[in-house]
């Protein structure tokens, strides 16, 4: 049997769901079923796999598939800890601490575990799993304090305290939060301010783009039930196995070292604070590779094969954004970089305004937004005039030392060619 995350892909089968949403979600579900348990020492401080992860497409990209199968198949390993679909900031402190909904709906034997009666001293680590396929009904719009403070939680360590509005004060004991979210990126603009960009929970979150599949398929069949159980065995088998520090070896101490002094970053300003942050982003990811293989070490086949599926990621994150946090008319640029990637053929001027005549004042705003999409390398003008089609990055020269496609599938590979 292989690693849990390639198995899991396998486990998917072939529908509709773009294979990179499935890996992510398996990654993010796997990071909140091992919570604390399983962590890399990195100076003072330990560095644990938990994952803040949007699945971002157009609507009917099949975002919500992914995070729903790998979210039953969690809750199907005994874990319990899932925020509500829908909350506010207040009432999801309150679920965190243990004193809200969540707990309610938690068995006696379950709230003795998790001694949400003790004092904050003795109570163990407070853990949530934010599997939402609709996001923006979890965040809300433009909710700035509520995702700050999301942000501050991400790496958070020690007893975290929280003055509600009611005036009751919560105290959280090492709150360890994973969230997989879906959203279009209209959705995403709406529920972040262009002001995320320089923010702390902007440069944790890690955005996955895909676009839709060629993929109908009428009836999904539904996986075997042996398949099933193979998968759930597989994560108990992790559960049980992943506990402890994670050790690193020579060889793979050598590769971080280099990934990290080479400065990979993403090709766009926007992602700048993400960037800077790139490097925890991997150790974590390592974390979870290690974890995959139900082993107990760091080596360089683990940092080799995360820095291969954030790599991938890497490749499509400003397309996930689109045009968000740039000029006047963004969205209508947008709009039309979509229409130009999801159509497949040239598209001429005409067939264009038809399509975005209602946000714009006259034909020459669009002449201008075409002009300075081909000029930002967005879209490439067919010679003759004939019309626009886009434009499409050339991937760099691969480093075979750091990165290896061929442990993605070859749905993954050919996205990224």
């Amino acid at each position: 049997m292989g690693d849990f995350l390639s198995e899991y892909i396998s486990y998917c089968g072939k529908t509709e769901v773009p294979a990179i949403f499935n890996r992510w979600a398996a990654i993010t579900g796997l990071g909140a079923m091992l919570g604390r348990q399983y962590y890399f020492d990195h100076g003072h401080f330990h560095i644990y796999p938990n994952i803040y992860c949007m699945l971002i497409g157009s609507a009917g990209t099949r975002k919500g598939t992914a995070i729903k199968l790998m979210r039953k198949l969690v809750e199907q390993t005994g874990y319990h800890r899932f925020a509500a679909e829908r909350t506010s900031k207040e009432k999801f402190l309150l679920d965190l601490a243990g004193e809200g909904d969540v707990s309610e709906l938690m068995t006696p034997e379950q709230l003795l575990d998790q001694n949400l009666f003790g004092d904050a001293s003795t109570k163990p680590d407070c853990e949530m799993f934010v599997a939402i396929d609709e996001f923006n009904d979890f965040i809300g719009n433009g909710n700035i304090e509520f995702i700050s403070m999301l942000g501050n939680m991400w790496d958070y360590h020690g007893l975290y305290k929280n003055r509600i509005k009611t005036g009751k004060s919560v105290e959280i004991n090492n709150p360890t939060i994973s969230i997989i979210g879906g959203n279009t990126p209209t959705g995403f603009s709406l529920a972040f301010p262009t002001d995320i960009l320089g923010q702390g929970f902007f440069s944790r979150l890690l955005l996955i783009y895909a676009d839709r599949t060629d993929r109908r398929i009428t009836f999904p069949p539904p996986p075997a039930p042996e398949h099933t159980e193979r998968i759930l065995a597989q994560l108990a088998r992790i559960k049980a196995t992943a506990i402890g520090s994670a050790k690193l070896d020579a060889r793979a101490e050598s590769l971080l070292d280099k990934i990290y002094q080479r400065g990979i970053a993403v090709d766009d300003v926007r992602f700048e604070s993400y960037s800077n942050r790139r490097f925890t982003h991997l150790l974590k990811l390592s974390i979870l590779c290690s974890a995959a293989r139900a082993n107990g070490a760091l080596t360089e086949h683990d940092i080799i094969y995360a820095n291969t599926i954030l790599s991938a990621a890497e490749h499509h994150m400003p397309r996930a954004l689109g045009e968000f946090g740039k000029a006047k008319h963004s969205d209508v640029s947008q709009k039309i970089i979509q229409l130009a990637e999801s159509t497949h053929s040239i598209l001429t001027f005409k067939q264009i305004w038809k399509h975005v005549s209602n946000d714009l004042e006259k034909m020459s705003d669009l002449g201008t937004l075409l002009q300075n999409l081909c000029a930002a390398e967005k879209l490439q003008m067919v010679p003759g005039g004939a019309g626009f089609l886009p434009k499409r990055k050339v991937l760099e020269e691969i480093d075979s030392s750091m990165i290896d496609y061929s442990l993605l599938s070859a749905e993954e590979r050919d996205c990224i060619k």
